[in-house]
């Protein structure tokens, strides 16, 4: 996708270094880091500066190319693997990529292992950009169907970022929509703020702008009164940890937007590389719950008049909070799963019909 018309993926591998866009900088900078050591892979994924799961799994996995080029040591790829999986607990990604990577190397000669280990990284990369682009074509189906019937622009509201800056390019739950974009169909997205870290305003917003497409952000408490009043045509939202029943892990917030939807009959879906799907639990009490620093929730980031980006305190001192990244939407609440291999009702069957 672009950036002021120049297009981009979200990391790429260059002279012995890997390369981002540095999130956390966004929209009001426009950032190119270079990540040169596997330290500094763990840091971007921990402080954001790469998320979304199917990126966290691509940094991952060129962390661990990072660590070979350090120290050609089995003993100190083992002990980055396991760092570069404790940075980020829920997305399940992460540790898809790192073990995969792990099993590819396993037994391989010090001469060789770094080729082999740039391939993998580089297949992982490429595997999800052709997933998430066969994402997008099978969503277009469900937005061509209200299109036609609508015959007026289609409403969708999409919670957090989803999109191309969330793995490496079109973007899981804005794969549709930018596919749609492209064919004609005239779309309009509400975009959730997306507290605490204002992941939709900052980033859905802004890609959405970049690619010319209409958006309008709103409070994360509005989606309910929107739907009531018959201005949402269907829900999208992407995932970091799908069960195998059909449960969906996903940013804070998402299981009050399905309630909403469930409420007002509108079509909740929620698109997904199969890189995201756990098939070793099925009870979502298991997954692990990333709980941040408060100082996300108390604090917020701005850019002031000098074009300065700064934090500023919004609650009391000596308030307390609870800054928990995730909840889990139930399968019953999900009126489908969007995957590279096509749509499936939330469920085991539905997932093993594709999946085999």
């Amino acid at each position: 996708m672009k950036i002021e018309g120049k297009s981009y993926k979200t990391i790429w591998f260059e002279n012995n270094l890997v390369k981002i866009i540095d999130q956390t900088k966004l929209p009001h900078q426009f950032v190119i880091k270079d990540l040169k050591t596997v330290k500094d892979s763990i840091n971007a994924i921990k402080t954001m500066e790469v998320r979304g799961a199917p990126l966290i799994g691509a940094t991952a996995a060129y962390g661990l190319v990072l660590s070979i080029i350090e120290n050609n040591d089995l003993s100190f790829l083992k002990k980055s693997s396991e760092k570069l999986i404790a940075s980020r607990p829920t997305a399940i990604n992460l540790k898809w990529a790192v073990d995969r990577m792990m099993k590819k190397l396993n037994g391989i000669n010090e001469e060789d292992i770094l080729k082999i280990a740039l391939n993998e990284a580089k297949a992982i990369k490429e595997e999800d950009e052709v997933f998430c682009k066969n994402i997008g074509l099978n969503g277009l189906k469900i937005i061509e169907e209200i299109s036609k019937k609508k015959k007026d622009t289609v409403n969708i509201l999409t919670h957090c970022n989803a999109g191309w800056l969330a793995t490496i390019d079109w973007g899981t739950a804005t794969s549709p929509i930018y596919h749609a974009h492209q064919k004609g169909i005239k779309v309009h997205v509400w975009v959730d703020e997306t507290r605490p870290r204002n992941q939709g305003a900052n980033l859905t917003s802004y890609e959405l702008n970049e690619e010319g497409i209409s958006n309008t952000v709103i409070t994360d408490n509005a989606g309910g009164i929107l739907m009531q009043r018959g201005q949402v045509d269907m829900c999208i939202v992407g995932t970091d940890r799908t069960l195998s029943n059909g449960d969906v892990c996903n940013k804070i917030g998402t299981y009050l937007k399905a309630l909403s939807a469930k409420d007002n009959n509108v079509p909740f879906y929620v698109a997904l590389p199969s890189s995201t799907i756990d098939w070793s639990i099925k009870d979502h009490k298991q997954i692990p719950i990333e709980e941040r620093n408060s100082e996300e929730l108390s604090h917020v980031e701005g850019i002031d008049e000098n074009n300065e980006i700064k934090k500023i305190r919004i609650y009391p001192q000596k308030s307390k909070s609870l800054n928990l990244a995730f909840d889990v939407t139930p399968a019953k609440l999900v009126t489908g799963l969007i995957t590279e291999k096509g749509i499936c009702e939330a469920s085991e069957k539905g997932l093993k019909g594709l999946f085999k």
